[in-house]
């Protein structure tokens, strides 16, 4: 594994660059808190990350159990839905690692412009951080696989109404023949259509919970980067307050010199007390 690859698959936190900003502006006493937070919603995201491909896992297991059902529609057919969401989580895993390599870089050139500038480069810490996006992007990918998800679990709970209304009707027809009542209401969606909806729950309440991340982390970005321009617009309004009065300084400095009578030269003060 290369050197960059280690840096973005290792947590956020461990990274030694990370680390070393975050030191920086505590020393300085440069507030971090929306910084904090957008890693913090960095890791979360991971975390879901990892908990749905150990989910996944578990899936296949059960699956791999059915040695019975080996061509079974359904159990072919949760085969490819697992396919496609572990696609899903590699796609979503790699924008993710680009976001932690653009927040790793950041942390490089944030820690670099303050040994040049000073602590006066920390003020700008969100012209170091180019993840929105990567985040955005992350955000948007969630939202369509939560209408995938949504819409294909419709289709098969359809699907099995469908089936199950066709069961109640042939039904009815044997119990008319009998002379018995018929049946009104259909069976609720079988074990079967369930199974098949399982890949498609799992993606959506990853989906989700990875969407509500991401809005979080952009939330604090928005926040890092509102900060930021207070703190300058601050700084630019002070510069006004200061630049008059330092020309009110030099105004009456000058009142003051006009003012004060001048005193005559020596020689002329020698000539003046002679002629007495």
């Amino acid at each position: 594994m290369s050197d960059t690859a280690t840096l973005q698959s290792a947590a956020l936190l461990e990274n030694e660059h990370v680390k070393e900003l975050l030191a920086i502006l505590k020393e300085n006493r440069v507030s971090n808190q929306d910084f904090m937070n957008v890693i913090n919603y960095v890791g979360a995201m991971e975390r879901q990350l990892d908990t749905a491909v150990n989910e996944l896992i578990a899936m296949r297991r059960e699956l791999s159990e059915l040695r019975d059902q080996q061509s079974h529609p359904v159990r072919i057919a949760m085969q490819k839905a697992i396919r496609a969401l572990e696609e899903k989580i590699t796609e979503t895993r790699a924008r993710l690692e680009s976001v932690k390599a653009d927040i790793i870089e950041g942390c490089k050139n944030a820690v670099a412009a303050f040994r040049e500038k000073g602590v006066e480069a920390l003020h700008g810490l969100d012209s170091f951080l180019h993840i929105r996006q990567g985040l955005q992007a992350i955000r948007d990918g969630m939202d369509r696989n939560i209408q995938f998800d949504e819409q294909s679990m419709k289709k098969i709970a359809g699907i099995s109404t469908e089936y199950h209304e066709a069961g109640k009707h042939v039904k009815n027809i044997g119990r008319a023949a009998l002379g018995k009542e018929t049946v009104q209401e259909a069976k609720p969606m079988g074990r079967l259509a369930k199974a098949m909806q399982a890949p498609y729950r799992l993606d959506r309440s990853f989906s989700d919970a990875i969407k509500q991340q991401a809005v979080s982390a952009l939330n604090s970005l928005d926040k890092l980067e509102q900060r930021v321009q207070l703190q300058r617009t601050d700084k630019t309004e002070k510069a006004r307050e200061k630049k008059p009065s330092i020309l009110r300084n030099l105004q009456d400095l000058k009142e003051q010199a006009a003012q004060t009578p001048k005193k005559a030269p020596v020689s002329q003060q020698k000539k003046q007390e002679a002629s007495l």
